[in-house]
């Protein structure tokens, strides 16, 4: 997880224990940093600091807030260049003991990288994902309004995907502030405090298992102008995977997939 615990706001820390279950950042692991940083500065209109790990670690701000991590480090440690979300928990290594139990795999983690500890883990049916434990970098309900719209699974099987992810992160279970689950126009939904912070989708409730989805997790970052973000994409390098009038999934140049969602449809 690449973090900068400089630009947290102190009056505002949440820890968590607050918002355990919901997603809490997204992280991009890439290969040139400089052409990253322009790429995602033209289409989402990101500033930019160094992360306190080091040069590789960059912190992606929108209207000042950090919003995202950029790792340099996809040639250095030998990653795929993508984007993880990271899920918050209250206990990093019993979330990762959780996974295992459970078929997982825990590829990194959990480490300590302070104010927390983190994890970077993969579902049975090989998603990657991230968990965090500890102080967030700034203001949940700012970095959900700052950030992600939501994040959504593409699996072979929802409901084995919301089991396998409610008993490690702890969806709809009797503590309180815990995230609710529900089954949706064939997608299961999650909100935290009220909010839609992620769904799982696999296709139609009769339908079988597709053998074919390799399973992943896509970042949707609202925007006001999709066909302008589609637009400065491409004019920079990117790809266009998919659009329509309310969003578009994009291929920056560097190959990881992300999708711009029109801020008034999340």
């Amino acid at each position: 997880m690449n973090s900068d615990t400089n630009s947290r706001d102190t009056a505002n820390v949440v820890s968590t224990h607050s918002v355990f279950g919901a997603p809490c950042w997204v992280s991009l692991t890439s290969r040139d940093v400089p052409a990253t940083e322009k790429f995602y500065s033209a289409v989402l209109g990101w500033k930019w600091r160094t992360g306190k790990l080091g040069d590789h670690f960059r912190i992606a701000l929108a209207d000042g807030v950090p919003v995202a991590g950029i790792a340099g480090v996809a040639v250095l440690w030998q990653m795929a260049v993508a984007w993880t979300p990271y899920f918050a928990v209250s206990d990093a290594d019993a979330a990762a003991s959780r996974a295992r139990e459970r078929g997982g795999t825990v590829a990194v983690g959990p480490l300590s990288f302070p104010p927390g500890r983190a994890a970077l883990l993969a579902d049975r049916h090989g998603a990657t994902f991230g968990i965090w434990e500890g102080e967030l970098f700034t203001d949940w309900e700012a970095w959900r309004k700052a950030a992600p719209a939501f994040v959504r699974l593409h699996t072979r099987d929802a409901f084995d995907a919301a089991i396998f992810y409610g008993e490690v992160l702890e969806w709809a279970s009797e503590k309180p502030g815990c995230c609710e689950v529900r089954y949706e126009a064939n997608e299961v939904v999650l909100r935290s405090q009220g909010t839609v912070v992620a769904r799982i989708s696999s296709g139609a409730l009769e339908a079988a298992p597709d053998p074919t989805i390799r399973p992943h997790w896509q970042i949707h970052f609202s925007v006001s102008d999709v066909a302008a973000g589609v637009e400065a994409a491409q004019h920079h390098g990117g790809t266009v995977l998919m659009q329509n009038t309310d969003e578009a999934r994009l291929r920056d140049p560097d190959g990881a997939q992300f999708t711009i969602t029109s801020r008034a449809e999340h």
